[in-house]
């Protein structure tokens, strides 16, 4: 747990400088609160900053409200992945599609499962996790249309259905499980390979 004793809840001088290790302390004593199972819904700006050691003034001065501070703190739990080596469209897609579900945080296995529920019922959660996962999405349909360009795959390829095809298995793998006899570890290059076998050029 991090825990910030900050001072100055009274009104900051014009120029002052926020405190960046209060907002470290803030987003992680949000996420460590959803990792040990608060949901969206319960979890409130009082116990986020009595997790932070923070008062709710300094958090509301960073923020507008929960929603915000929650933005933040999944688009530091998860970022958007690095660009993919571009030797070429399976290498590439590899790099991507492994990304999918995956982050060395261990906390990212434990919230998101509760996220899932929110994003079904909240439109604003609904649009926070489009945010959060469509940079990967991005640069997976930028590869999949150099294929095309490039001749390697198929010039009618439904570019959305085969990103679904993509990255669906992985993600449920990852987060629920779904097949226990699968190894991860190749598991990238079998779902890009038995892809591409449908939608290589002829």
């Amino acid at each position: 747990m991090v825990n910030v004793t900050e001072t100055t809840d009274a009104p900051r001088a014009p120029g002052r400088p926020r405190s960046i290790r209060a907002d470290e302390a803030i987003l992680e004593a949000a996420l460590d609160l959803l990792a040990d199972g608060s949901s969206i819904e319960a979890l409130s700006i009082e116990a986020i900053a009595t997790r932070a050691g923070v008062g709710k003034a300094t958090i509301y001065r960073r923020w507008s409200g929960k929603e915000a501070l929650l933005h933040d703190a999944l688009r530091r739990l998860k970022p958007p992945p690095p660009p993919p080596p571009g030797r070429s469209v399976r290498e590439d897609l590899i790099a991507l599609v492994g990304n999918t579900g995956h982050n060395p945080d261990p906390r990212m296995r434990q919230i998101m499962p509760c996220l899932m529920p929110t994003i079904s019922r909240s439109p604003e959660q609904y649009r926070l996790y489009q945010e959060l996962v469509e940079p990967r999405r991005r640069m997976i349909r930028e590869v999949l249309r150099r294929g095309i360009d490039l001749g390697e795959l198929r010039a009618d390829l439904d570019v959305e259905l085969t990103l679904a095809l993509l990255t669906a298995p992985l993600l449920m793998q990852r987060l629920l499980r779904a097949q226990p006899d699968l190894d991860e570890r190749d598991l990238p290059a079998r779902i890009v390979d038995a892809v591409i076998a449908g939608i290589v050029a002829r």
